[in-house]
């Protein structure tokens, strides 16, 4: 069966559609790419939402990307069309463009299908955009894409239900899963790992003793709850354990502040996305999300399945997609509960032999479930 991946989506900050390319590539899906990414993460997008002043440029800049589509799907000759197409993450609009594009493939209409990963509205809503004409005018782009879409992909059950009714039975559930270079990562530090054990054994090694090594990376969003994590930060000063926060956005500032007491805190702004597995693999631990909105209660976020593909032991929120998915893979402190995340951190500190434990464990359930080819089961059932 051949697949078109389509869309403006930048898998460089959302790598959420590579890895469903690389997942369908593997399980024997002849699959090709028309990609013209806008340019603009989700921050840019849902900021033009909130000040319609600037949509305009959204427009100009999107119809530019569209004719650039266009032109890369016209060269696609009748007997070497897709027989489905997957738009990708932040398709809202794009998912429109496939259906005009895509209407008669080799064997008939093309499937169309909607990597929904959010919702419009949900982002909205997540961004400060609560309530108002603008979050109607958001669920209505919601709507329009859902409709147009054969099948819809979500990656939790807890999205699935959050659909609406009439949309649900074209739902299929795609965990997101970890990329290929993300597993490469992890087993080249499971190696040096091995290596570490050996040379402490034989008493030629410092690794027992040094710093416990903690990494969080993303767009520092309210789902992420990175004041949280400021929070847990500033209780720990002075406790062995470096930190590398990586990334900016809405609430950098306030996790900033919140972790000002602690010196042994780095900051970094951006890491390009193909240096970024090998620089986590370098840690021990890797946080994931911490937020209270109900967004937050629905998701497993990319970087719970990427640490764990790198070889990091995972602390995260304790919420039902998470607990479900993971199990005793991790460490899981309730959600916004800063206390209880210093906690752990201190823990895994003072216990080498549970820090070797949880990083295997999140590693072995990376290598069994999280892989491309294993998460997109779902869509290749559906696909037939």
């Amino acid at each position: 069966m051949r697949v078109t991946v389509f869309g403006t989506y930048d898998t460089a900050m959302h790598p959420r559609v590579g890895t469903i390319a690389e997942g369908l590539a593997a399980r024997g899906f002849d699959v090709t790419e028309c990609n013209a990414p806008l340019g603009l993460d989700t921050a840019a997008r849902v900021a033009m939402l909130a000040k319609p002043w600037q949509a305009g440029g959204l427009a100009v800049r999107l119809a530019g990307r569209w004719l650039t589509l266009a032109r890369m799907a016209r060269r696609t000759g009748r007997d070497d069309r897709p027989d489905a197409v997957v738009v990708g993450y932040l398709g809202h609009f794009d998912v429109h463009l496939a259906r005009l594009l895509y209407r008669r493939g080799r064997r008939g209409r093309v499937r169309l299908v909607l990597d929904h990963l959010v919702s419009a509205s949900g982002t909205g809503k997540d961004r400060g955009l609560d309530g108002g004409p603008r979050q109607r005018l958001l669920k209505l782009i919601d709507n329009a894409a859902l409709r147009a879409a054969d099948v819809v992909v979500v990656d939790t059950d807890e999205h699935r239900e959050a659909l609406p009714a009439r949309y649900r039975g074209k739902a299929v559930v795609v965990a997101v899963g970890a990329p290929g270079p993300w597993h490469a990562a992890g087993r080249e530090a499971t190696a040096v790992d091995a290596a570490h054990v050996d040379a402490d054994a034989d008493g030629t090694s410092g690794a027992g003793s040094r710093p416990l090594r903690v990494v969080f990376y993303g767009l520092f969003t309210p789902l992420q709850g990175t004041p949280v994590i400021g929070a847990a930060l500033g209780r720990i000063a002075g406790a062995p354990v470096e930190v590398t926060m990586i990334g900016r956005g809405q609430d950098a500032a306030a996790a900033r502040q919140a972790a000002a007491a602690n010196q042994a805190v780095r900051w970094i702004d951006w890491v390009p996305a193909a240096e970024l597995p090998a620089l986590v693999a370098g840690h021990d631990v890797c946080l994931g999300i911490f937020g209270t909105g109900d967004k937050a209660l629905r998701v497993v976020p990319n970087k719970v399945y990427q640490g764990a593909a790198a070889g990091c032991a995972i602390v995260t929120s304790d919420t039902a997609p998470q607990r479900r998915l993971l199990g005793e893979a991790a460490i899981l402190v309730p959600a916004g509960d800063a206390d209880a995340l210093a906690r752990a951190l201190l823990r895994l500190a003072g216990d080498r032999d549970a820090l070797l434990k949880l990083r295997h464990a999140a590693r072995q359930a990376a290598a069994d479930r999280f892989t491309p080819a294993q998460v997109v089961s779902a869509l290749v059932a559906r696909l037939g």
